[in-house]
């Protein structure tokens, strides 16, 4: 065996396809290209979710909002109601964690007080949040008011 004898094997080298260049290499005329339309023209390029001019499918489907990943969404709980949970369960101290044993919100929910309603005895209260109103109501009655992070 000599350097000079060696071939490729038989079929695993093809020719490659020589276009535009005459009727004589199979591939003149229309270039494989096809007779006329955009697809022949230079420059061509379909543009992305083109569907033919049917409305596309980003436009047909409904929009929905925005959702921001920053929002802070709390719990509503008013005077009236810790007055409530007050009088029912007998307590004076409420916080995130007796609320959530009590059903009031969830464990990984923020709660904010809010002013609507009376009180009729001094509540020691921890939340998240809490109105003007409410602070004040609460501190009128001679309780106190203490902000959870």
């Amino acid at each position: 065996m000599n350097l000079h004898s060696l071939k490729p094997a038989t079929g695993s080298i093809k020719k490659r396809k020589r276009i535009a260049r005459g009727p004589g290499s199979g591939h003149g005329g229309t270039s494989t290209r096809g007779h006329k339309g955009d697809k022949a023209r230079t420059g061509h390029k379909l543009k992305r979710n083109f569907e033919g001019g049917q409305m596309p499918m980003q436009m047909r489907l409904p929009k929905r909002g925005f959702n921001n990943p920053n929002r802070v969404e709390y719990v509503p709980v008013s005077l009236e109601r810790l007055q409530a949970i007050a009088d029912r369960h007998g307590v004076t101290m409420l916080d995130i964690n007796t609320l959530v044993e009590f059903g009031v919100v969830g464990k990984r929910e923020r709660l904010k007080v809010l002013g609507p309603g009376e009180l009729s005895i001094a509540l020691n209260v921890s939340a998240h949040a809490i109105s003007e109103t409410a602070k004040a109501a609460i501190e009128s009655k001679g309780g106190s008011f203490n902000l959870v992070n």
